[in-house]
Parts: structure tokens; C-alpha cells; sequence
């Protein structure tokens, strides 16, 4: 996602759906659809991930106003906003070996140079008084020792994350995976996520649903903050 289109270029949502099988796989587990029924606002933290012109393309242009409405929504709300970059890090054998010297270098200052707001995509809005802005040096945000989000969130009694941003597949998969892991209540939010196609996008979704998050898309999730308030 990181070859820049045309200036021009439509931004674009994903045609995102879950397998009617896997609705009802889980209707049979549990008795119903979606995990999570209820949130506590203040309780609940909008985790986005990686949204950085680095990862620049229509589908991840696309999520911008998602975004945008649920981190006003939480705020107001009384809940938390996180904005995670990709930090540096430091050049290291395995990562050249796997990606060749010239994309590890790439990917290893994605996350831009200078203060982390300003890192972002320029249409994003953040409240720098009230937000968190935190680097992660590994794809994931949860992943122990790597990003201190996790003991920011647990020192504020954050116990439901909202994930969105990018990319469907890899960072924003593996943050929700590792913050599910820990214990955390996740909702990965679809039209507030993007990968490189439909197909990826939906791959992602429906193993994150299967196992390891709630998926819905922005409405929902709205009516949840709304309805905890």
C-alpha cells in the first residue's frame, strides 16, 4: 500500500462481509452474533494503527472518515483515543534477510521523522492534550515490550479496544490478536480498517472474527458509545 496514487485518486471502501457460516458458527457458540453487546465508554480505548502517509492508497484514504467520527464519539464520550506510528527501530540481520536491505530500510522509517502528531495523515485530528501517541517498534501494539501501550491502557482501566487503521492483514491483525491475547475485550471495526484488496481485507476479518475479536462496522460501534454513555 505504500506506492502512491495519482494526487486525484478516489478514496475507496472496502465491500467487507463476513461468511454467513461463520455468523451462525458463532450464533451456535454463544447464543448470539457479536460478542459484545455493551461497552463502558470510559472503559474503552480507539486504538488506530499506522494511518501515516507512508501507507498511502485509495482504501486506506477511504478509512480516514471513520476514523475521524469514532475518536469524536469516544471522546465525547468520555473514553480514550490512541494514535499508534511505527517507530524506527533498529536495523536488524533477520529483517534484511527477509525483506531485502532496501524494503527493511522502508518499512524501518515508515512511521516519518519529527513529533508523532504530525506524522499522521494530515486529515486526521488529534486532541494532543487529551490523546495517547505512542510508536510500536514490531507489527503489533500489544505485542510485550515493543510499545508501551498496553501499560498506558491498564494504568487507565481500558479493558474494551476499538481497533482501526491499517493494514487489515498485518498490523492492525496482529495488534488485535496480541491485545486479545492479554485479556482485552477488541472490536475490530470493518469500514474502519484497509488492506491492499477486498479479498485480503476480508481474509483478515473473517479469521479475527472467528477467533480473536468482535467485527463491526462504524454504525455499530457508534450505537455501542452512544448506548453506554
Amino acid at each position: 500500500m505504500n506506492a502512491s496514487p495519482p494526487a486525484d485518486a478516489p478514496a475507496l471502501l472496502h465491500a467487507w462481509s463476513i461468511p454467513h457460516r461463520e455468523y451462525a458458527r458463532q450464533e451456535e457458540r454463544r447464543g448470539r452474533r457479536h460478542a459484545y453487546t455493551r461497552l463502558d465508554p470510559v472503559r474503552t480505548a480507539l486504538v488506530v494503527v499506522d494511518m501515516v502517509p507512508f501507507f498511502d492508497g485509495p482504501y486506506a484514504r477511504g478509512v480516514i472518515p471513520q476514523i475521524q467520527h469514532l475518536a469524536c464519539a469516544l471522546r465525547e464520550a468520555g473514553g480514550l483515543v490512541a494514535w499508534v506510528l511505527p517507530g524506527p527501530g533498529g536495523p536488524t540481520a533477520t529483517r534484511e534477510e527477509f525483506y531485502g536491505p532496501r524494503v527493511a530500510e522502508l518499512y524501518r522509517t515508515s512511521g516519518g521523522s519529527g513529533p508523532l502528531a504530525g506524522r499522521l495523515w494530515p486529515q486526521l485530528t488529534v486532541d494532543e492534550d487529551r490523546d495517547l501517541l505512542v510508536e510500536k517498534a514490531v507489527p503489533s501494539a500489544f505485542f510485550p515490550g515493543f510499545c508501551p501501550l498496553p501499560d498506558l491502557l491498564a494504568e487507565r482501566g481500558i479493558d474494551t479496544v476499538l481497533v482501526c487503521g491499517v493494514v487489515t492483514d498485518v498490523c492492525v491483525a496482529g495488534t488485535a490478536r496480541d491485545a486479545s491475547t492479554l485479556g482485552l475485550r477488541v472490536i475490530v471495526v470493518a469500514d474502519g480498517t484497509a488492506a491492499g484488496s477486498d479479498e485480503v481485507h476480508n481474509a483478515a476479518l473473517r479469521t479475527l472474527y472467528r477467533s480473536f475479536a468482535d467485527v463491526r462496522p462504524t454504525a455499530e460501534v457508534l450505537d455501542l458509545i452512544r448506548a453506554g454513555r
